[in-house]
């Protein structure tokens, strides 16, 4: 069922809560310019498993409300706060793919884990995101034709083959997101660095990493294999910066051997 929860002063985001009387509770945030439903692959199958699916949309982006402030990873991870709270969330496994992984590593560092059993980061965009580079084009294009921008990103997210209608799909998710929102997790992602937040990490964590990723390279999750104590990784050697579609079932049955 979906419903809003108030985070801030005139700010509501949109959340997804699927089978509520499960027995184990997973959130799941998204990446950029994406929403919740990104997940759609996962909530087919993790509820029937028996699990309780919690799925959001920043500030900005998806169904969520679109204030003009806000997106920088302490604002981001105080809405998580807000919403953990407000939901009275606890003992969860909390599941973050590339910049929803930076957002998920901020939020356990800035609040000593609260309410986090077990944390999972996808692809994450760790500790660093976009090079200055990358972030210059991309803001020069989400300002002057945001969707090309996106369909372009799509071209590089994928190792496997995707079909027509799926891409259409997936562009769909990010068309929802305001501009300048997406323009300012672009910055976001340029002019942060999360070295300091992995080094204070204690809780399980699993790293999960396509082997082929164009856009966060794999190399990183090395990086952050190191930085976070006894953190688990997990290549997928048949995926690029989306695991959690290209390879669903191994993806679903590699969540569920780690929560359990």
């Amino acid at each position: 069922m979906g419903y809003y929860v108030t985070v801030d002063q005139g700010v509501k985001l949109f959340v997804e809560d699927i089978h509520p009387g499960g027995s184990k509770t997973i959130l799941f945030i998204h990446g950029w310019p994406l929403s919740h439903q990104q997940f759609e692959y996962q909530y087919n199958v993790l509820p029937a498993m028996g699990y309780r699916c919690i799925g959001y949309d920043w500030r900005g982006f998806g169904h969520s409300d679109k204030p003009y402030t806000g997106y920088d990873y302490d604002r981001l991870s105080d809405d998580l706060r807000a919403l953990i709270h407000e939901l009275r969330l606890d003992n969860l496994t909390l599941v973050g793919h590339s910049t929803g992984a930076a957002i998920a590593a901020r939020y356990v560092a800035r609040y000593n884990g609260f309410g986090i059993s077990k944390l999972v980061l996808v692809d994450g965009a760790l500790p660093t995101g976009f090079s200055a580079a990358t972030a210059k084009q991309l803001l020069e294009e989400t300002y002057s034709d945001r969707p090309n921008m996106w369909r372009s990103t799509i071209g590089n997210f994928f190792f496997q083959q995707i079909s027509e209608a799926f891409r259409d799909w997936f562009s769909q998710l990010g068309y929802q997101a305001a501009g300048y929102s997406t323009a300012a997790i672009i910055r976001t992602l340029r002019d942060s660095n999360l070295t300091a937040d992995l080094q204070m990490i204690r809780v399980p964590t699993l790293i999960i990493h396509g082997t082929h990723d164009k856009v966060i390279p794999f190399a990183q999750a090395l990086e952050v294999q190191k930085l976070i104590s006894n953190a688990q990784l997990i290549p997928f050697h048949y995926s690029g910066h989306g695991p959690f579609y290209e390879e669903r079932d191994h993806f679903n049955h590699v969540l569920s051997q780690f929560i359990d």
